[in-house]
């Protein structure tokens, strides 16, 4: 289909979106009941004059209190919003590399208990534009979760202004030092969980990259580590790098502010997308709610207007190789001179959790570096990794973060599931929340089901084909960024001085439109009294009558126009970002040039070092390999459908036994890549050789009863029944001879 056939679509479809949103709104209109006489008329009237007359006022007192808390919030030096007290651990400003980071550690509420021998958890929250907080933002969030589920929590907070010269490099090392910090603090089993959000996801991988052997399982919420990706029509921030000429106008925006870049213009990003929320939702819900909003509404908004700042060379290497350049997928963002972060060099699992509703980090880029980096799932199996996605149906991004229902939820049985997840063999997995209602209480279990990297593919209507631009978008940025350092830096930042940045700051319109509705502003002095008095006085209006009516179809009438706009803006950006890049990428792939390099492919199967070991010590290991070898082997004839709740009940009636418990989290999860390896790829000899692993006659009896007691008492498919039934024969065959041989 030709490109202005798809964009005449998509501004019809978007005509018949607001025609049906307007159509409905006068329906719902014309269907309210009409007064029974004049006085019900009038009566009908005058309450809801009275009524909007107080809530119009107790709406402006909300956002001068809005303005006010602002106002204290920036003379306290910003502090982390977070609903829980925290004792500092470690501040990273006094670090050799100092940067703005600094570590601290939840302090429980009273009524929960916390055990210190538990698995540690590490919370890294977004530094893309607001402060510190949002993991933490209310009782039912990340921190709360884990709390509740006993683990020690710390968080990794940041100070509105960066650190003289800091760089990324600089804040992954304080990070990675940090983890070291708390797993000296709590010597367990197993290393902390890293849980990052947005941008604190990308920065827990570059952690997990930099230091594999500081970092146990990543959970991975709502981050953008493939920006190309997407669908048409659905996420239109991946254009805004091409449109605007790539990375040269966060290099202005920097220079602007005296070398600082002001996180203010990525919140400005992120309202850019939804003018209708921006501009009118978000305070017409105020105003619709005024007796019951303000808490919330002022709750969210201390977080929303906390603007932190960067330095010049954050934002342009964030911009470089995330946004624009997409490198970190490819294995080219460098960390130091020569060396690049290497997501293939992770070797804890890792959880992924995007929502189809998020247009600001959508499910593509959440999932797609995990194709990028692994082509096939061998070699994501043979690297040994365990990837885990959990999808959302419907929650923005924000609601990843913030929204109760989905951290009692989904978090919460993250939060369970990582007790396990190490015990899972290599391979790609999806994540299934089943809920049941139990005396009205909801319960909820685990399913846990095998995936192929190739099932990938499913999140795109067209394919990735729609990409190919992005690496022009690329090239265009570098000489665009090449161009403004030698002709308009040098004259920038000679004249733009760190009093004049933070002048600018302030006159920013996200700033100002909280410091001139405050106590700032004489004339907001009488709205007080005006607030107070009104809350003194409601007056009840008629919810079901015409007026309410009316105000709802103009509230409606307003908010599909700002779709319709919506939808056309992104339409024409779309186009025009194709019309541009999409035609003279071709033309270059037609004159000979290449796509960017991808990552430089590990060797797959049985060229992997690792599986190579493990098939040569095909008949080693002793009582827990041969367990964990059966378990594999028995799964591989069942359902490849896994259940928490089934993991619970095994490891309730034979963990201790099994030994996987006893040992260091790095040494069981060894074990069990070593064995998957073996069933993978000679599962007939894994079988024929598991009573070598046994060396005595009481471990084989130990193992058989162990493998008996799990038969009715644990749901099994009637083959992997079959199998358990049958073991104690196969295990007092004759033993298959040497490893050496076997595996030659």
């Amino acid at each position: 289909m030709r490109l202005g056939e798809v964009h005449q679509g998509r501004v019809a479809s978007a005509w018949e979106k607001y025609l049906n949103a307007t159509a409905g709104a006068a329906r719902a209109w014309t269907e309210t009941g009409v007064p029974a006489t004049p006085l019900d008329f009038w009566r009908d009237a005058t309450t809801y004059a009275s009524d909007f007359v107080q809530r119009s006022f107790m709406f402006w007192d909300t956002l001068r209190q809005r303005g006010d808390n602002w106002l204290q919030h920036e003379e306290a030096g910003k502090p982390p919003l977070l609903a829980f007290e925290t004792e500092m651990i470690a501040d990273a400003r006094q670090f050799e590399r100092p940067v703005n980071y600094a570590l601290v550690r939840i302090v429980p509420p009273q009524g929960i208990k916390v055990d210190d021998g538990k698995r540690p958890y590490v919370i890294i929250d977004p530094r893309a534009g607001h402060g510190p907080g949002i993991g933490g933002f209310k009782d039912d969030s990340q921190v709360g979760v884990a709390l509740k589920a006993g683990h020690p929590v710390y968080f990794v907070v940041f100070f509105p202004e960066p650190v003289e010269g800091q760089t990324l490099a600089d804040v992954s090392q304080a990070e990675t030092e940090f983890l070291r910090i708390v797993r000296k603090r709590h010597p367990t089993r197993g290393k902390p969980v890293i849980v990052g959000n947005c941008q604190g996801g990308w920065a827990a991988m570059l952690v997990g990259a930099v230091d594999p052997e500081a970092a146990g399982p990543i959970v991975v919420n709502g981050a953008p580590m493939s920006y190309w990706a997407g669908n048409d029509a659905e996420n239109p921030m991946r254009y805004a790098g091409g449109i605007l000429g790539g990375s040269w106008t966060a290099l202005l925006a920097s220079d602007l502010g005296g070398g600082r870049f002001d996180g203010a213009y990525l919140v400005d990003n992120f309202e850019y997308l939804n003018p209708a929320n921006t501009y009118f939702s978000k305070y017409y819900n105020l105003f619709s709610k005024i007796d019951t909003e303000p808490e919330r509404f002022l709750e969210f908004e201390r977080w929303w207007g906390g603007y932190f700042l960067m330095n010049r060379e954050e934002i342009s290497w964030i911009v470089d190789n995330l946004f624009v350049g997409n490198r970190l997928a490819a294995g080219q963002a460098q960390w130091s001179e020569g060396k690049a972060y290497d997501l293939r060099a992770i070797r804890s699992p890792i959880i992924l959790f995007a929502s189809l509703g998020d247009n600001i980090t959508p499910p593509q880029q959440a999932f797609s570096w995990v194709a990028d980096i692994y082509p096939t799932t061998e070699a994501l199996k043979a690297n040994g990794q365990v990837i885990v996605g959990l999808m959302h149906k419907s929650i923005g991004h924000l609601g990843i973060f913030v929204s109760a229902s989905v951290a009692k939820k989904e978090h919460a049985q993250i939060v369970d599931l990582l007790e396990y997840i190490e015990h899972l063999p290599p391979g790609l997995y999806g994540m299934q929340i089943e809920e049941r209602q139990a005396n009205g209480v909801a319960q909820y279990d685990v399913i846990i089901n095998e995936r192929q990297v190739e099932d990938l593919q499913v999140l795109y209507k067209y394919g990735r084909r729609d990409e190919v631009p992005f690496e022009l978008v690329a090239k265009v940025s570098e000489a665009n960024e090449a161009l403004y350092e030698t002709c308009a830096h040098p004259v920038l930042g000679a004249a733009v001085t760190p009093a004049m940045g933070k002048l600018a700051r302030n006159l920013h319109p996200l700033r100002m439109q909280r410091w001139a509705v405050s106590d700032l502003n004489p004339t907001m002095a009488p709205v007080k009294g005006l607030a107070e008095f009104a809350k003194a006085s409601r007056t009840v209006r008629d919810e079901h009558g015409p007026s309410v009516a009316a105000e709802h179809w103009a509230a409606a009438n307003i908010v599909a126009g700002w779709d319709l706009y919506r939808q056309l803006r992104d339409a024409a950006m779309e186009n025009l970002f194709y019309q541009v890049y999409g035609s003279a990428s071709v033309l270059g792939r037609e004159m000979g040039s290449r796509a960017e390099p991808v990552p430089e492919a590990l060797p797959a199967g049985r060229d992997t070092p690792e599986v190579r070991e493990a098939l040569e010590h095909l008949s080693e290991g002793g009582f827990t390999a041969a367990a964990v070898r059966g378990a594999l082997l028995a799964a591989r004839v069942g359902h490849p459908q896994r259940r928490l709740s089934r993991f619970k009940q095994i490891r309730e009636l034979v963990g201790a036994e099994v030994g996987l418990l006893d040992l260091p989290a790095d040494e069981a999860r060894r074990i069990i890549r070593q064995q998957t390896h073996i069933v993978d790829y000679e599962p007939e000899l894994a079988l024929a050789t598991l009573s070598n692993l046994l060396t005595t006659p009481d471990d084989a009896e130990r193992l058989v009863g162990m493998f008996e007691r799990l038969v009715g008492k644990v749901e099994l498919d009637a083959a992997q029944v079959e199998f358990l039934r049958n073991l104690r024969s196969l295990l007092t065959a004759k033993p298959a001879g040497p490893a050496k041989e076997i595996a030659a």
